[in-house]
């Protein structure tokens, strides 16, 4: 099994956060991790291509595979032959609370790193750069964010989609009537239903959506993009020794060109269940993240 190694520049580029982390007297996950023999991995239902569950009902995904490949460090590191694996489905309202109160010890799905969140929980280097888009019917004839004004819209609850779409809305005096529901999917349906007109939603899991729906060619995405959204795992605050071992895991795969795969594998090939390809190439924000590694939160540094 390879032992993750470490450049001395990557590493450096976390120190300031490992070194601002205060003292904690609770037990590291690194320490329950190796006298339990297992770790618990939050997982999503419906955010394809990152975290879904496949045909037998299993969480599969391109953060489920980097969070496999944090297991596997964390084995060598650890000098453990086997370490179990538990998973618990998060939502975008769960997820945070799931991990502050210890229940999770990563959550391998689509999460947007914020300053807001970075106060309940800590974030892994950036893996996936995204944007809020909307997604809407082609026949309603909706292009842009005034086209919505005074129109029922969609997005999911504890997202920062919904938190943008609640602000614009404000500033923007659209008088939007803005629906929550519980995941991406539901929000979906809302839609394809005629509940609501459009989904404010990433533009990386509406492509999901879309493509895996009954007709995509009746669906549309809009062209302009309102946020820039950092992608990375989120993990608990004030632990740097299990921050180090996560972020180190992820800046080894970084360098050896495993997330470089990865992101082929899940985004530019065909991806279970149905084979469908969601044909998206990686972004020139996200070539350069991948490059110089960073876990801020600040969406200026990605843009």
């Amino acid at each position: 099994m390879r032992k993750t190694v470490l450049s001395c520049a990557a590493m450096l580029a976390f120190t300031a956060t490992l070194a601002a982390a205060p003292a904690h007297s609770q037990e590291s996950r690194l320490e329950k991790i190796k006298s339990t023999g297992e770790i618990t991995l939050g997982h999503r239902d419906t955010s394809i291509p990152f975290s879904y569950l496949d045909d037998k009902q299993q969480p599969i995904g391109y953060s489920m595979d980097i969070c496999y490949g944090i297991v596997e460090a964390l084995k060598t590191q650890l000098d453990m032959e086997k370490i179990d694996i538990k998973y618990v489905p998060v939502t975008s309202s769960t997820r945070i609370p799931l991990v502050a109160n210890g229940t999770v010890d990563i959550v391998c799905g689509s999460s947007t790193n914020t300053v807001e969140r970075q106060v309940q929980v800590a974030f892994a280097p950036t893996t996936f750069i995204t944007a809020t888009r909307f997604v809407a019917k082609k026949s309603s004839n909706i292009n842009t964010l005034e086209d919505l004004k005074g129109k029922i819209v969609v997005s999911t609850a504890g997202t920062s989609n919904i938190r943008w779409a609640t602000a614009a809305n404000e500033e923007q005096n659209l008088g939007m009537n803005i629906i929550p529901t519980k995941d991406h999917a539901e929000a979906f349906l809302t839609v394809e239903n005629g509940r609501a007109l459009a989904f404010f939603m990433d533009d990386i899991l509406l492509a999901g959506l879309v493509a895996t729906s009954r007709n995509p060619d009746e669906w549309m995405i809009s062209e302009e993009a309102y946020t820039v959204e950092p992608y990375a795992l989120m993990q608990p605050k004030n632990d740097p020794e299990f921050k180090e071992a996560v972020d180190g895991a992820i800046l080894a795969m970084m360098e050896d060109g495993t997330i470089n795969k990865l992101y082929k594998k899940w985004f530019e090939s065909p991806i279970p269940p149905t084979n469908v390809n969601l044909n998206w190439p990686m972004s020139e924000q996200l070539k350069r993240a991948l490059a110089n590694p960073s876990d801020t939160a600040d969406p200026d540094h990605y843009r």
